[in-house]
């Protein structure tokens, strides 16, 4: 445990941001989740939108610094990669 002020504090900080991060990643994984799904439907309007919605978590979390932006970059190149090879 922390002694000092300004420690506290930093602790305090430290479990929101952590609590935030992992929402965000959880955002992530629930979108790819989503996309999934509909890719195995094959709608592809659905398709669109549930990419879509990656592609913002994705976007997103690199703002915030969850992530590396080149991992989001490669995480929404892959999605794209996969989603154009089931439909087309």
């Amino acid at each position: 445990m922390p002694n000092k002020p300004s420690a506290k504090k930093s602790l305090r900080q430290n479990k929101k941001r952590r609590a935030r991060n992992i929402r965000r990643k959880t955002d992530i994984k629930d979108s790819v989740k989503q996309l999934d799904k509909s890719l195995e439907d094959n709608d592809p309007a659905a398709v669109e939108k549930a990419l879509r919605i990656c592609f913002k978590s994705l976007d997103k979390a690199a703002a915030k610094g969850v992530i590396h932006k080149n991992k989001a970059s490669r995480r929404k190149s892959r999605l794209a990669a996969r989603t154009n090879k089931i439909l087309n």
